[in-house]
């Protein structure tokens, strides 16, 4: 008898899920339901800007990760050959470093010999340099972070558009015809709002790595001066 009636309800699951109409879809085919009504060219945009801003923020992490490597008391051997009259093994040591407090320091033992003034403004100029190698292609970060939700806004647009024209065409209402244009609605502006707080995140952690780079540089750059400024023994 309770065999019976296991069997009874197994025979009535599929008429329950028929009745309901309920069918499960996979991302790709919910993506693939809001490319209608213009959707499809921001969801390529998006696409486009989430590959390129992780491309971005690995390309820089790697790099800031470089830049950040230093040998152990760097400058304080530097400091003992220049003091020694090594300079040429100071310039050795320099090139051998990845670190821009070292390209810094390098610039400013070539120029040993010319004014005070003249090493300074090398040294500073190479900061500004080195800076800007950190910095190569973060403003696309700082772009993505609000273009990415304000195309995603244009996505809703376009979606809610599209379903007042269905609805203008149509001369019943019906689910299917408004829910193109609200899957296009809602699933751009969930894209949009993705790459544009990733955008966001990785633009400032990278921005805080390289604040600190620039920090040491400063320090490395003030501490190499004092070296040259202290009197002769």
């Amino acid at each position: 008898m309770s065999l019976n009636f296991l069997l009874q309800i197994d025979a009535a699951t599929p008429a329950i899920v028929e009745k309901t109409g309920v069918v499960d879809k996979s991302l790709w085919q919910i993506v693939q339901d809001s490319n209608g009504d213009g959707g499809w060219i921001i969801n390529s945009l998006l696409t486009l800007m989430f590959g390129y801003t992780i491309f971005v923020f690995v390309e820089r992490f790697l790099a800031v990760n470089r830049a950040s490597k230093e040998e152990a008391n760097f400058f304080q051997k530097v400091k003992e050959y220049i003091l020694d009259g090594k300079i040429d093994a100071a310039k050795d040591l320099c090139e051998r470093s990845s670190s821009p407090s070292a390209r810094m320091v390098e610039k400013g033992i070539s120029r040993l010999g010319k004014p005070l003034d003249n090493i300074a403004a090398s040294i500073e100029n190479t900061g500004k340099l080195e800076i800007m190698r950190l910095e190569q292609r973060l403003s696309f970060l700082a772009t993505a972070s609000g273009a990415g939700p304000m195309l995603g806004f244009l996505g809703t647009v376009l979606g809610m558009v599209g379903v007042f024209i269905a609805l203008g065409d149509s001369t019943s209402l019906s689910v299917k015809i408004i829910a193109p244009g609200i899957m296009t609605a809602m699933i751009t502006t969930v894209f949009g709002l993705i790459v544009g707080i990733i955008s966001f995140m990785g633009y400032n952690y990278l921005v805080g790595r390289i604040e600190k780079l620039v920090y040491k540089m400063e320090i490395t750059a003030l501490e190499f001066m004092d070296l040259l400024n202290e009197p002769k023994k």
